[in-house]
């Protein structure tokens, strides 16, 4: 059993902490960290750990072996960091980091502390996505020469924030929080991207954000993408692998199609999974020594420098080409 601290607890952060407290026997919360702790006193007593608003108090636990931090977008690499330094691995939500200089610093401090590194890309986890992971992974669809994918979530209206609008937290507009669960899925299917080409569409009126969001990408294997999102229209997940011999669509959290050349297409239901406490105890799993972690440290940065790249891109209304 892995003891972790849990560091936010907003609604998201709250989320994390009841997909596995006393449910799982893998990892559980013993420790939460929140700058104001009167407001989250009765979710930690409910919920049986410690709480306090100093994350120094947190890095000094004994008792914690990870930390999750559920915190503004701008202050994830300086945790993670602090986190590495005092030993302690990380589960990071989304976006990691902003830059890939801030994600390559986070990465290298926890390889340094040979500590494990995760972000929650709990999208890796949905039924409909391990399936499809595993067909790609076969080889049965061929060459791939195209993917397709689109989030969209109305999430932004139904817990407004003033973030969501926020330069400085979320500058890649709908891009920032849901659509780079797409950028992370085309990246751990495909690899990664050679040049990048944005575009957002922003209107905003009361009371929140109304944008779309279309990217157009090159892989280095010569593949090529498309990523489209949208909010706040309702909650929508699909990704669509073309191959040389097929194709394979996930459509939702349980569903996927598989068409390959010369059959009729076949349509898969698989039952559905907490992907937010698979993701959880998948870090766990990671933090025990059990498996390593399914997302490299080379996924991580990749992922954030194609989000720097599409929000370059929607700034200059050019085509950004990603170092190598």
């Amino acid at each position: 059993m892995i003891d972790a601290a849990i560091v936010g607890l907003g609604r998201w952060g709250q989320r994390l902490v009841t997909s596995v407290q006393g449910k799982s026997d893998r990892i559980r919360f013993v420790r939460g960290m929140v700058r104001n702790p009167d407001k989250a006193r009765e979710f930690s007593i409910a919920h049986g750990f410690q709480l306090s608003a100093n994350y120094a108090d947190v890095l000094a636990d004994t008792r914690v072996q990870a930390v999750v931090l559920a915190t503004p977008h701008s202050a994830h690499v300086g945790q993670i960091v602090a986190a590495a330094h005092a030993g302690k691995a990380v589960l990071c939500e989304k976006p990691l980091a902003l830059t890939r200089g801030d994600a390559e610093r986070a990465v290298n401090a926890c390889r340094r502390a040979g500590v494990p590194l995760g972000v929650g890309h709990d999208k890796r986890h949905l039924s409909s996505m391990r399936e499809l992971t595993r067909v790609v992974e076969s080889g049965e669809l061929g060459d791939i020469l195209l993917i397709e994918g689109n989030s969209s979530n109305e999430v932004s209206l139904q817990h407004y924030s003033a973030w969501r609008e926020s330069e400085a937290e979320a500058p890649g507009v709908s891009l920032t929080a849901t659509g780079v669960h797409i950028i992370d899925a085309f990246v751990s299917l495909v690899g990664p991207v050679r040049r990048v080409q944005a575009q957002a569409l922003v209107h905003k009126p009361a009371p929140g954000p109304i944008d779309s969001v279309a990217l157009m990408l090159e892989f280095r294997n010569g593949a090529s993408g498309v990523i489209c999102s949208a909010r706040p229209s309702p909650y929508f997940w699909r990704v669509h692998v073309f191959g040389t011999r097929g194709s394979a669509e996930a459509i939702g959290e349980t569903e996927l199609v598989i068409r390959l050349s010369g059959e009729k297409p076949r349509r898969l239901d698989f039952e559905p999974v907490d992907q937010v406490r698979v993701a959880l105890e998948s870090f766990a799993d990671a933090v025990a020594g059990r498996r390593p972690h399914p997302m490299t440290g080379e996924q991580i940065v990749e992922t954030v420098a194609v989000f720097e790249a599409a929000v370059k891109s929607m700034k200059s209304r050019e085509t950004v080409t990603l170092n190598e």
